[in-house]
């Protein structure tokens, strides 16, 4: 996997230096410069996680056969499409969400001079996505699949955004429109898609497959990238700041967390009033209280038994599917998810 992940980072090289270089546009040497640092600023600073699967995936999906440096190139130039997504989603993410940090440095609209010239940035990062699949795949067979999967998972993404915008609008904070039903349904639109089932979906379009024969894939991978959120939820509560790289706020945010939704199930009305009168608050007097009332309904109990059942449930579904290549691809995603500690 070593070898994949240098191959991996030499092919952004690459595709960096042929979207600076494009012939559509006539850059000058400044708007070459800020595209450049742009780049560099935005694409490539995460965990690369999203993207080093589309590799993983595909070589699974070979099943141990030799990838020729072509296939190692174009399935990284896919994973890099994905972390173009992730970079042009979390820049206006940063700019909606009024974010002060991300990767452990200023968000982007932060920088000095940037300002929402960030906005028109985000613009620029999702039309890199066409122009790379223009530039690398579009004699192929499957370039159409690529760009109908990508537009569609933006748009899944783009609405599951919205319907967490609308759940948490300022001066409207209320508790009773969150159930479990609200919570996956944001996290199943928001997140699941575009780093669970858009890997997978590049790795099986890239070996010739139709994604139409592969529904039960995307239905475990949704089902995974729930059970990942309901994790990130439950360690932004309780997970070690120092292990996971920040401190969680999605108390004070009002954020519609598996945890609170489970407290609003399993609480009496005692204990549904002190959760009304203080989620959402800043002060840490009321964090406090909040997470008290977590410890007394036992929510790591329920977090445990959460994550054994549906580890249970999920190694269930992969096991009962017919091929064996695909088996190895979602294990590997599971194994990569399960019990982390960050």
């Amino acid at each position: 996997m070593a070898d994949l992940r240098s191959a991996f980072l030499e092919a952004y090289s690459q595709l960096k230096s042929e979207l600076l270089h494009d012939p559509a546009f006539e850059f000058t040497d400044d708007s070459r410069r800020w595209v450049d640092r742009m780049l560099d600023y935005n694409v490539p600073g995460g965990k690369l996680n999203r993207g080093l699967s589309v590799l993983d995936s595909y070589r699974l999906l070979k099943e141990g056969k030799e990838l020729t440096e072509e296939e190692i190139f174009l399935a990284g130039a896919l994973g890099w499409c994905i972390e173009w997504l992730q970079a042009y989603f979390l820049v206006l993410d940063d700019i909606m969400d009024n974010s002060h940090t991300r990767r452990g440095q200023p968000c982007w609209f932060r920088v000095p001079k940037v300002g929402l010239i960030a906005v028109n940035d985000g613009v620029l990062l999702r039309n890199h996505i066409c122009r790379i699949l223009k530039n690398h795949f579009r004699g192929k067979p499957y370039y159409v699949d690529l760009l109908d999967l990508f537009n569609e998972v933006e748009f899944q993404t783009a609405s599951g955004q919205m319907i967490d915008l609308i759940t948490t609008i300022e001066g409207e904070k209320d508790l009773s429109k969150y159930s479990l039903s609200q919570h996956r349904r944001i996290v199943q639109y928001k997140t699941a898609y575009y780093s669970f089932y858009l890997p997978v979906a590049c790795a099986l379009v890239m070996s010739g497959e139709n994604l139409d024969n592969h529904i039960d894939v995307k239905n475990i991978l949704v089902d995974m990238g729930i059970y990942f959120q309901v994790q990130d939820d439950y360690l932004d509560c309780f997970g070690d700041p120092a292990t996971i790289g920040k401190i969680g706020t999605d108390i004070e945010d009002f954020k519609c967390s598996w945890l609170v939704v489970k407290a609003l199930e399993i609480c009496n009305e005692e204990q549904k009033k002190v959760l009304y009168e203080n989620y959402g608050k800043a002060e840490a007097v009321n964090v406090a209280k909040v997470k008290a009332l977590y410890n007394e309904l036992n929510l790591k109990d329920v977090f445990e038994k959460y994550e054994s059942e549906s580890y249970e449930k999920l190694i269930t579904s992969i096991e009962a599917h017919p091929s064996k290549p695909v088996q190895a691809v979602l294990k590997s995603f599971l194994a990569k998810i399960y019990k982390r500690q960050k």
